[in-house]
């Protein structure tokens, strides 16, 4: 008999690293990071959804 788990845990660490950046790349630098990381964890999370579906 087959095992099926219905369960998905996300777990992320966010750490603020403003006060390492060079003061040329400022909050818009900060913001374009932040959104990229965002874009990547909704990309993994949909690829999961994706996959169970599939199942």
């Amino acid at each position: 008999m087959p095992v099926e788990i219905r369960e998905l845990v996300i777990k992320a660490t966010i750490t603020d690293t403003a006060g390492a950046r060079d003061a040329d790349s400022g909050a818009a630098g900060g913001a374009a990071d932040r959104e990229e990381i965002i874009a990547d964890c909704v990309e993994q999370v949909m690829a999961l959804l994706r996959e169970e579906k599939e199942r």
